[in-house]
């Protein structure tokens, strides 16, 4: 993901500089998705802006990625799970860099998104928008040079910070 995720970046538009991708299990998503939005239980990802520019788009975010659930994702759709984290993290790139997927339509271009960086950066199409069109749809929510991607059990100041300011992306 290292190598990938800047790849991926040059991919997009936006006022993103920084990105960081911090790596949980599934209690400590269980927390965040809790904390932010009041919704029990782990989630795939959870992105969260950090810093904005003058014109409140954000320039620093974090997305917090959980591993088990990707784990089980990547197993039932046989994918590779690495390929997996890394979908959700450009999902959580996307949606720093503006991209949303709250409507139908939205969902659509985040994800063939999602499939043209994916094919862009080598890896190919990991979530495929047309298979999950004919399954009900299920979303798979997952939030820039400079990428850091790290492991962490417990919960961060910045994820804190996000609150404050009142947005999250799941």
């Amino acid at each position: 993901m290292r190598e990938l995720l800047p790849l991926a970046r040059e991919h997009v538009k936006g006022a993103l500089r920084e990105l960081s991708v911090i790596l949980v299990g599934d209690q400590a998503m269980a927390k965040l998705h809790w904390d932010f939005m009041r919704i029990e239980g782990p989630t795939d990802v959870m992105t969260f802006p950090i810093d904005l520019d003058a014109k409140g788009r954000p320039i620093s975010g974090e997305v917090y990625v959980c591993v088990p659930y990707a784990q089980k994702e990547a197993k039932e759709r046989g994918v590779k799970a690495a390929n997996e984290v890394l979908l959700y993290a450009i999902h959580g790139m996307l949606h720093l860099c503006g991209y949303d997927d709250r409507t139908s339509r939205e969902f659509a271009k985040m994800h063939a998104k999602e499939d043209s960086i994916l094919k862009a950066i080598g890896v190919g199409v990991v979530f495929d928008v047309q298979a999950r069109a004919a399954d009900g749809g299920k979303k798979v929510k997952v939030s820039g040079k400079n990428v850091k991607t790290e492991s962490r059990s417990s919960l961060t100041r910045s994820a804190s910070g996000a609150a404050k300011r009142g947005k999250a992306w799941r």
